[in-house]
């Protein structure tokens, strides 16, 4: 399949005014919803908006992208008409209904029902499925008797959410709407809006979501918006293939100058033939791409550098007032290993993260670190640095030189991945974004050389043309790393496996990797609960206080143990396999060696069968 892009004009009737598509026997109007005209905005000498002209029509779904600060926020609040533009028209279809979710709002006092659902009456709210599925799909288990000023920034981040999503709109906008949702939630309301018929531009960096919702991009930069046809992944395609025509046309330029001196030197040249080539976008872009990571090149040289032991975590249990985080919990972090931890928000990922980096002390068990781990931690609270300080004097603090893989960065260079162009190397740190700050520790603890790396929730503010340019950097990282992250293509971009507390104490190991834990919390009925009154929620503990036995504490520990011993032999087996495979294809003339391969690799897989047989007998004890 070959992506084109859709061509930017100036006029605004050519492509954002009304259209009308050919039928077989008639034509149908498209009913325009907005229009920008010539919009121009600008604040102080920096120009967001340089007379951009486009429209949104009825029930188009466009993502909007770009960096940080390039004017995505603005066009989107020119866009519903809460910004007057310093010039061009706005025009919106008469009696037009705009739902905009901020990145910040004020909440009043009331109660999170009354917020949420206004006016409507119980059995108003209670009798319709869409307002049930959403509060279910974000606000699940609350009490909707709650006051708004007891929640969390993310807890009333997801009040603001339902209350747009409750109401009926002809446009939503939504700026940054995955924020402080986890990978389940973000999941839930990409099918939620596929669902709905309403138009939709959405600004976030979460790739997925882009790709799950949306079937326009719009890229803002330079006061201008370039526009392409399809979701993130026709978006990339499309502009690396506008960009592999402007490298062609400039090469071809330059050697037309270079022919043109050379007949001046010489007179009038040698009879040549034009070259005739063919060029087909999508192969030719496939084969430029760089090599996928060698992970086994990568666990190669972190086993050299760390050694057999990285992290060893034996019969930790950790616990809060409420709730068990970790329940006797036995897990190997091992050199090489790269693994992505999921988990409902409150189920103890940062808690391991801080277990793990010994900043934390489990209330039983042992935690073991090999001698030779140089461990970083990024956690979610931001580590405060001297605000007149910049930013390249504080990464060249830590070192002047980063080696990745074969290559040597320096701390200009490595500043400039992370968005920190010319002269924001030199902004007073007391200056730049909370985004910002986080970016440069995080660099920071790349310069120091760890050999394992510990990030909680990384890609928080970062646009994504740096989480790009991070993902290429971590991709070629050897040694160990654990990642907690909501976004889901930042994650499996740049992890091998992935675990999941499921917020009954329990690491899991799975397979199938985001998709599979997906599929075991819908199973999960007592985690979707809509929210209930105060009568109702009475009446529910009651009902769960009277229900039946159900397997005892000292057997789920026993079971969980028993799935641990099995994943630790699963992946064993998945090494052994892998060897298995290389000794085979370099023994492809040897019959005999041949033969004796593949017994042991069918041996193996008999062996990984009966294990799976157990693990799923354990796994339904525990009720994972």
């Amino acid at each position: 399949m070959v992506w084109s892009l859709a061509p930017l004009s100036a006029d605004p009737t050519a492509r954002d005014g009304p259209r009308t598509v050919a039928g077989a026997a008639q034509w149908r109007v498209m009913s325009n919803l907005v229009n920008l005209q010539d919009v121009s905005l600008a604040y102080g000498p920096l120009v967001l908006l340089d007379k951009v002209s486009l429209g949104v029509d009825e029930g188009e779904r466009i993502g909007v992208v770009g960096r940080n600060g390039g004017g995505k926020s603005t066009l989107i609040s020119v866009l519903s008409g809460i910004t007057e533009p310093d010039a061009g028209r706005v025009v919106h279809n008469r009696g037009l209904r705009v739902g905009f979710l901020h990145q910040r709002d004020d909440f009043p006092d009331a109660t999170v029902g009354e917020f949420v659902l206004g006016g409507l009456a119980e059995h108003e709210w209670a009798g319709n499925a869409r307002i049930r599925d959403i509060l279910r799909g974000l606000l699940g288990g609350w009490d909707l008797n709650l006051p708004m000023s007891g929640l969390s920034g993310g807890e009333r981040r997801r009040s603001g959410l339902a209350r747009l999503l409750v109401d009926d709109h002809d446009l939503i906008v939504l700026d940054e709407p995955t924020n402080h949702l986890d990978i389940e939630g973000i999941a839930w309301l990409a099918e939620h809006l596929r669902t709905r018929p309403e138009a939709l531009v959405v600004v976030t960096h979460d790739r997925w979501f882009l790709d799950a919702v949306t079937t326009r991009t719009w890229e803002v930069g330079r006061g201008t918006v370039e526009r392409y046809e399809g979701g993130y992944a026709a978006y990339v395609l499309a502009k690396a293939e506008r960009d592999r025509q402007a490298a062609a046309a400039e090469d071809r330029r330059q050697n037309l100058m270079r022919k043109e001196l050379a007949w001046l030197r010489r007179g009038a040249p040698a009879r040549t033939s034009k070259p005739k080539f063919r060029i087909e976008a999508a192969n030719q872009l496939i084969a430029d791409e760089p090599p996928a990571r060698d992970t086994v090149e990568l666990m190669r040289f972190a086993s050299s550098r760390l050694g057999k032991t990285v992290i060893d975590l034996k019969d930790v249990s950790y616990s809060v007032p409420d709730r068990t985080l970790l329940d006797h919990l036995t897990w190997q972090l091992g050199p090489g290993d790269r693994v992505g931890l999921v988990g409902v928000n409150g189920a103890g990922k940062s808690t391991l993260l801080k277990i793990l980096s010994q900043e934390r002390e489990p209330d039983s068990g042992t935690v073991r670190t090999g001698r030779t781990v140089k461990l970083a931690h990024l956690s979610q609270n931001v580590t405060e640095l001297d605000p007149t300080a910049r930013p390249l004097q504080a990464v060249m603090d830590v070192r002047e030189y980063l080696t990745i893989g074969k290559r040597e960065y320096t701390a200009s260079q490595m500043l400039e991945k992370f968005g920190f162009r010319g002269e924001r190397q030199w902004t007073p740190i007391g200056d730049l974004s909370g985004g910002e700050r986080r970016r440069l520790q995080l660099l920071r603890l790349l310069m120091d050389e760890p050999n394992v790396l510990l990030l909680d929730e990384p890609t928080n503010d970062l646009d994504i043309e740096t989480l790009t340019e991070l993902e290429d950097l971590l991709d070629g990282w050897p040694g160990s790393l654990v990642l907690v992250s909501h976004d889901r293509y930042f994650l499996e971009r740049i992890t091998d496996r992935v675990l999941a507390l499921m917020g009954d104490g329990s690491l899991a190991f799975l397979p199938g990797g985001v998709d599979e834990y997906l599929e075991r919390r819908a199973a999960g009925a007592g985690d979707t609960t809509v929210p209930l009154g105060a009568s109702e929620m009475a009446a529910a503990q009651k009902q769960e206080a009277s229900g039946g036995p159900g397997v005892s504490a000292a057997e789920r520990r026993a079971a969980r143990k028993e799935m641990q011993r099995v994943e630790r032999r699963m992946d064993k087996i998945a090494e052994r396999e892998a060897r298995l495979h290389e000794q085979m294809a370099a023994a492809a003339e040897d019959y005999t060696r041949l033969a004796e391969l593949d017994a042991e690799a069918k041996t193996l897989a008999a062996e990984k069968d009966e294990l799976e047989m157990v693990w799923l007998e354990q796994a339904e004890l525990v009720g994972d």
